[in-house]
Parts: C-alpha cells; sequence; structure tokens
C-alpha cells in the first residue's frame, strides 16, 4: 500500500501515473483527505483499491457514522483508534459490516511512538484481542507484533504495517520500522509504504525495489 502523504490532489494524481500498476493499493490519509475529500477518493478508486486512514476515534455513534460514511465512499479498508475503547469498536464493526468489501481495521500504537518494544508489544496485544472481540477484520501495528498478534488473535487476523524501511535507509519519525523482507517473514499481511516510494527520484523503481524484498521475505517464511 503507498501512502499518498502529498499536498493535493494533482500530487496524488502524478504519483499514481508514476507508479501505474506497479502497485495494487494506496493509502489516503488525513493531509490529503482533508484538502480534497471524496472526490479524490472517487478519482483514485477507479485505478486502485484504497485504505482510508482516518483513525476514527470518537464517541460509539459518531464513529459508527464515519464508518457508514467510508463505506459509502467504496473503499476498501477504513481505520478506527482501538485507544476508544470496546464499545466504540462494536459500534464501528456494526456500521461496517453493511460493506460487506470494507475491512475494519484498529490502530493499536502508533509505529512513531517511543514507547519501549515490549510495553509496545503488550499493549498492541491487548488492543487486538479487544478489536477482535469486537467484531473488526485486524489491526494496524508494527512488525515487531505481528507475530504476538497473530499468536493472540489467529492467522486470519489481519495486519498491516507502516514503519517500512529498506535496510540502512533513515528512519525519519519513525521508532519501530523494518525492512520489507522482515515484514513479510513476521507475517504481515499488508505493508504501508509512504516516503522510501513518494519521495523516491524515480517512484516506480523504488516500488519495484520493496517488492522483490518482500519477494525474498515470502521465500525466508
Amino acid at each position: 500500500m503507498v501512502a499518498l502523504d502529498l499536498p493535493d490532489r494533482d500530487a496524488a494524481l502524478t504519483m499514481r501515473d508514476r507508479l501505474g500498476d506497479q502497485v495494487g493499493w494506496f493509502k489516503v490519509g488525513l493531509r490529503l483527505f482533508v484538502r480534497e475529500g471524496p472526490a479524490l477518493v472517487a478519482e483514485l478508486r477507479r485505478s486502485h483499491r484504497l485504505f482510508l486512514d482516518l483513525k476514527f476515534h470518537d464517541i460509539p455513534n459518531t464513529v459508527a457514522q464515519a464508518v457508514a460514511s467510508a463505506g459509502e465512499l467504496g473503499v476498501e479498508m477504513v481505520n478506527v483508534h482501538a485507544g476508544g475503547g470496546a464499545a466504540m469498536l462494536s459500534a464501528a464493526a456494526t456500521a461496517a459490516a453493511d460493506f460487506p468489501r470494507m475491512r475494519l481495521i484498529a490502530v493499536t500504537v502508533l509505529t512513531s511512538d517511543p514507547m519501549p518494544r515490549d510495553q509496545a508489544r503488550s499493549v498492541a496485544v491487548e488492543r487486538a484481542r479487544i478489536a477482535l472481540d469486537a467484531g473488526l477484520d485486524g489491526v494496524v501495528c508494527s512488525v515487531h507484533e505481528v507475530a504476538a498478534i497473530k499468536t493472540a488473535c489467529g492467522a486470519g487476523f489481519v495486519t498491516v504495517t507502516p514503519g517500512i524501511r529498506m535496510q540502512g535507509a533513515a528512519v525519519q519519525d519513525q521508532a519501530r520500522v523494518a525492512d520489507p523482507a522482515m515484514a513479510i517473514a513476521a507475517g504481515a499481511d499488508y505493508l504501508v509504504v509512504g516516503r522510501p516510494i513518494i519521495q523516491a527520484a524515480q517512484p516506480a523503481e523504488a516500488a519495484r525495489r520493496i517488492l522483490a524484498a518482500m519477494q525474498e521475505g515470502y521465500a525466508e517464511g
């Protein structure tokens, strides 16, 4: 999943065209959605699957309504924040049930959070269990929590992993990173990659390198 953390529609569509069919998913986050709104989502959906990354976190009724609105946009994945609690997660799952093609996932611990890895793993697993019990399809977590979450919640519970960097690359504002091969070998279902692709001089070539590294992870796994 390529994170389109870009300023506006023109930049997003230019990146879409530069990447072409190298990738099947785009992630639209707060920056781009606040600027361009549902119209851009509809435009991107003509060629790619979309993960709407807005991390809904509010009272249960408000979050349920937001999830329903996301479903009406036709996106294939949307997230809420697990910190909202069991009632909020259950309300979100009830709303998402009307859109069977859309996966609902919960953010556990941000990959930029500086908490120690053992603590992050414990918190992520606890929140993943709450999300599973509430009826969600999976979670967002770092690669370092994937194995523990799969053990706790089952192999079919989806893990979406940001914080992906090639070996030796700068980690920037991320605290718990991993390379693509490690992520796949750990059992991650989806990798979210932003700056290593969108800031590359040749984004399509950068995407190809990451896909090749993912294949190495499948071989190791």
